[in-house]
């Protein structure tokens, strides 16, 4: 082995990364916003769920619990009457409610307490603090009032013994049937986006783009055209991903299976129409995928996947509310594990934000496709 010969070929190598700036900024600007990200996400004081209050005990017990939750560091106290508690549960401003009833402190001088309390039911997180909150705010108030008070013979301590109802799913759900809606709609998302922004790209390497835009078809007309065409694979892909989660994994589903497929038809057009506006401005495919770790895995972290946009920095939640995967996880989510429908204004506006985003990108591919083969 010649040694200069081959420091010729590394000195090669060096020479196209210096003139290459977007592998540059791949291999050394991009993993720093990466791990920027997630340090901003995980590292972020994540505020304590919201809890209601429903005090109906006419005796000392109910509110010395009170008074602990309200002194509680764990969830964000708040009194209330069972009919609000209900109504801002159903808009998702509490995890959870609490009821202590009228016959709360007589029951724990009889030696059991069953408080009755609701929660949310689609983050496991939240329903596993608020039910510690409630089970640590009793103990410390049976502790300050009971330990005193108790009649001969009775407990020093009573039995917790709380009746726990979920709003929606159920305490059987594992951490996949609350997370796999949004994962499938995640992958339609990604593999549609490499597909098209690679095959795209094929097109216009071999000369087929050029040759169409030497034709009568305007250029709109190429860019739907396109965009139907990797579309019809892309709903086949839907399908099969939609029907593989709920038929062979059972996930849960609460909602109509029909509204599922055409929110992630949605998502799978975006992902095409993305990938065709992108892929103009990227010569071959290494640097199709390139636009992977900039444009794909931003939008994974911030979409409330992973961490709930609610709980994001303010800034970092400004920047999620602009993303369209934002709005295809937060309706996924709310179909499968709420069973929302489009009479839900939440869901309306999650749709309607994805389809926007799908025009916008059609005119985008447009565009640029006009100044590519002008």
């Amino acid at each position: 082995m010649n040694p200069r010969r081959t420091l010729a070929i590394t000195r090669r190598l060096f020479a196209q990364f210096r003139h290459d700036r977007r592998t540059l900024a791949i291999l050394f600007v991009v993993p720093i916003v990466i791990l920027g990200l997630f340090a901003a996400l995980f590292r972020a004081d994540a505020a304590a769920p919201a809890l209601g209050v429903i005090q109906l005990d006419s005796g000392e017990l109910g509110p010395a619990v009170a008074r602990q939750l309200d002194a509680s560091d764990l969830v964000e106290a708040r009194s209330t009457t069972e009919a609000e508690a209900s109504a801002d549960l159903e808009a998702g401003e509490l995890a959870g409610y609490v009821v202590l009833p009228k016959d709360f402190s007589a029951s724990a001088m009889a030696g059991r307490v069953a408080p009755e309390i609701t929660v949310e039911g689609t983050s496991q997180q939240d329903a596993v603090v608020v039910q510690q909150a409630v089970q640590r705010a009793m103990a410390a108030g049976i502790r300050e009032l009971i330990a005193a008070q108790a009649p001969p013979g009775a407990p020093a301590l009573p039995e917790i013994d709380p009746k726990i109802t979920y709003r929606y799913g159920g305490g059987d759900l594992d951490g996949l049937d609350l997370l796999g809606g949004p994962f499938m709609g995640m992958m339609v998302f990604f593999l549609v986006y490499v597909v098209t922004s690679v095959s795209f790209l094929r097109e216009r390497s071999l000369g087929t783009l050029e040759r169409l835009m030497a034709t009568p078809l305007r250029r709109t007309e190429i860019a739907v055209g396109y965009m139907l065409g990797f579309g019809v694979v892309a709903v086949v892909q839907a399908a099969e991903i939609l029907a593989f989660g709920l038929l062979v994994l059972n996930l849960y589903n609460a909602g109509d299976v029909a509204l599922l497929f055409g929110i992630q038809v949605l998502l799978a057009l975006a992902a095409v129409n993305l990938g065709i506006f992108l892929s103009t401005f990227a010569r071959n495919e290494f640097q199709a995928v390139q636009f992977i770790p900039l444009i794909v895995a931003p939008q994974v972290l911030l979409s409330g996947l992973i961490v709930p946009v609610s709980s994001e920095p303010d800034w970092l939640q400004v920047i999620s509310n602009a993303l369209p995967l934002t709005y295809a996880v937060d309706a996924l989510r709310e179909v499968m594990l709420k069973g929302a429908d489009l009479a839900w204004g939440s869901i309306r506006l999650d749709v309607a934000v994805i389809a926007a985003f799908c025009i916008a990108a059609i005119v985008a591919a447009a565009a640029t496709l006009r100044r590519e083969v002008a």
